[in-house]
C-alpha cells in the first residue's frame, strides 16, 4: 500500500474550487512545535484571506506539517498564494534559525539553483473537495489529527488551539480569517 504523505503528489490547485492542502516540513522535522512559527502560519493565512486571495475553511498545524481546506480566489500580484504562503512563511522561519538555531538551520541547506535553505517539503498534496461529504470526511481528518495516539496533543478536537475544531464545534471566533464551510457547500 502507498503513502500518499510520502510519494511525489499533485500539488497543482485551480482558482475557486476547495482543497485539501497538505503541506510538510523538509525531512518531516518537528520545527512548528515553536509558537512563534505557528503564529507565523496563522497570521500569514489571514494576510492572505484578507488580501482576498484565498478562503480558508479549515485547519490544523501539527508539529511537522500542516492541512488545509482552502480555496485559491486569485493570484497575490505575480505568484500563486500558496507559493506565496510557502515563500513568505520560509523566509521568515529560515531568519529565525539562521539566528537562533544555526545548527538546525543547517539541516535544511540545499544545493538547488533557486535556494539556499528549504523549509517545506516540495510536492504538497492538494486533493480537490468537490462534494459536502469529502469536505467533511477530510475536516473530520484535520480536527482529529491533533488526537491520534502517535501525536496526542489534545484529547477532544477543539481543545486544541492550532486548529479550526474550536471554530466548528463550539463556535468559537479565534481565528477571523475561517470561512464557514457550509457557505460553500
Amino acid at each position: 500500500m502507498s503513502d500518499i504523505f510520502r510519494e511525489s503528489r499533485n500539488s497543482h490547485m485551480a482558482f475557486d474550487r476547495v482543497y485539501f492542502w497538505t503541506d510538510t516540513i523538509k525531512d518531516w522535522r518537528h520545527i512548528l512545535v515553536n509558537e512563534e512559527y505557528k503564529k507565523l502560519i496563522i497570521s500569514s493565512l489571514a494576510e492572505l484571506v484578507n488580501r482576498g486571495t484565498i478562503l480558508v475553511y479549515g485547519f490544523v498545524i501539527m508539529p511537522n506539517h500542516l492541512h488545509l481546506a482552502w480555496e485559491m480566489k486569485e493570484m497575490n500580484g505575480k505568484e500563486t498564494p500558496q507559493a506565496s504562503f510557502n515563500k513568505y512563511t520560509s523566509h521568515i522561519i529560515s531568519s529565525s534559525l539562521k539566528t537562533s538555531q544555526p545548527e538546525v538551520a543547517e539541516k535544511f541547506r540545499v544545493d538547488e539553483p533557486d535556494r539556499k535553505i528549504r523549509i517545506w517539503r516540495r510536492d504538497p498534496l492538494a486533493v480537490e473537495m468537490d462534494t459536502l461529504s469529502k469536505m467533511e470526511q477530510k475536516l473530520d481528518y484535520i480536527h482529529c489529527n491533533p488526537l491520534q495516539a502517535h501525536w496526542n496533543l489534545a484529547v477532544r478536537p477543539e481543545d486544541y488551539v492550532w486548529s479550526s475544531a474550536g471554530f466548528y464545534e463550539t463556535g468559537r471566533k479565534d481565528y477571523s480569517f475561517l470561512t464557514d464551510y457550509r457557505e460553500r457547500f
